[in-house]
């Protein structure tokens, strides 16, 4: 019985010695928050994310997803890069959804943002998940993602493709750079799925002026080539 009991004794302190180390991960876990998570307003930048519409609606369309919002993206409308989103984020990290539950968005808001954000459903959650979190009123966080949208030149080669085109990431990249003057390779990342061009991230200081972020930009597509499916009606 004595030696029964040391045995439980000693497999006790180890379950504890464990419970301290998981513990310890925990904390140290948290510690890589930034101290401001999911504050309103307390960020270092903004990602300007712009989304290559005619792959989400090629991969929609392979998935069976046929949504309303899909609907309405991938209609007849020749969609080419639109808004996804102004991310507020951290230099390392991001915060969300920093008000639950949000603030009800006006349709009217929502509505004046469908020539560059084409479907309710993507307005809406924007607001929720990000624009909460940027300190700004509704109408204002709109403003400003019409503002910084307004500051980024598309390349003429993506205004109006009409057939498929297979290109290399960083060539994305350098027709950005090279039609947005003041955009360098450490403000830009280009983001793609298993095969196609997905994302086009470009990462602005709080008054909208292109800057550099480290987290970002080591976060790129690692394909050598992807492929960008032609505007609808191509």
């Amino acid at each position: 019985m004595l030696g029964f009991s040391r045995l439980i004794g000693r497999r006790l302190a180890a379950l504890a010695v464990v419970g301290l180390f998981a513990t310890a991960l925990s904390v140290s876990g948290a510690a890589a928050q930034d101290r401001r998570q999911n504050a309103p307003g307390e960020f270092d930048f903004y990602v300007l994310s712009l989304s290559w519409s005619p792959s989400f609606c090629k991969a929609a369309s392979e998935r069976g997803n046929t949504g309303k919002n899909t609907r309405i993206q991938c209609g007849g409308r020749p969609y080419s890069f639109v808004v996804h989103g102004l991310w507020p984020q951290y230099e390392r990290g991001f915060p969300n959804y920093c008000q639950r539950p949000a603030p009800r968005l006006d349709r009217r808001v929502m509505s004046s943002m469908l020539d560059l954000m084409p479907a309710p459903g993507l307005i809406y959650n924007e607001w929720d998940k990000h624009g909460t979190c940027s300190g700004l009123g509704a109408r204002r966080y709109f403003e400003a993602i019409r503002k910084a949208r307004a500051a980024v030149k598309i390349p003429a080669d993506y205004l109006e493709l009409n057939t498929t085109k297979t290109v290399e990431p960083a060539a994305i990249e350098d027709a950005f750079i090279k039609a947005n003057p003041g955009l360098s390779s450490a403000a830009i990342a280009v983001t793609c799925d298993s095969k196609r061009l997905s994302e086009v991230r470009i990462c602005m200081s709080k008054d909208l002026q292109f800057r550099a972020c480290d987290e970002i930009d080591r976060r790129p597509c690692r394909r050598k080539q992807v492929m960008m499916p032609p505007v609808r009606g191509g």
